[in-house]
C-alpha cells in the first residue's frame, strides 16, 4: 500500500509540472519596410504601424535579400520603423 501511495504521489507531481509548463509564444514580426525581428510575447500591434506577425517557424522558410533584413532581438515592447526601434 505504501508503494502505491508513493507512486500516486509521484504521478500527481509529474502531472502538475507538465500542466504548469506553458509553451513559449515566439513569433516573427515584419514591417512594411522589410525589417523583421523575433518577439517572445504576443503583442497587439496597431494596424497603422504596418507590421505583420508570423509564426516562429516562418523565419526558416524565407530568403533574406535586399528587401528583407533581420534585426537583432530588442528588449521590451516595440517595433522597428525606419531603422529605429520604437517602444510602445
Amino acid at each position: 500500500m505504501k508503494t502505491l501511495l508513493i507512486g500516486l504521489a509521484a504521478a500527481g507531481a509529474a502531472s502538475v509540472v507538465a500542466l504548469s509548463a506553458a509553451p513559449a509564444s515566439a513569433e516573427v514580426v515584419c514591417n512594411r519596410d522589410g525589417d523583421c525581428w523575433h518577439v517572445d510575447h504576443r503583442y497587439h500591434y496597431r494596424p497603422d504601424w504596418g507590421v505583420t506577425v508570423h509564426p516562429d517557424h516562418w523565419y526558416f522558410h524565407q530568403r533574406w535579400d535586399d528587401h528583407h533584413r533581420w534585426r537583432e532581438y530588442h528588449e521590451g515592447r516595440g517595433y522597428w520603423r525606419g531603422g529605429v526601434w520604437v517602444p510602445f
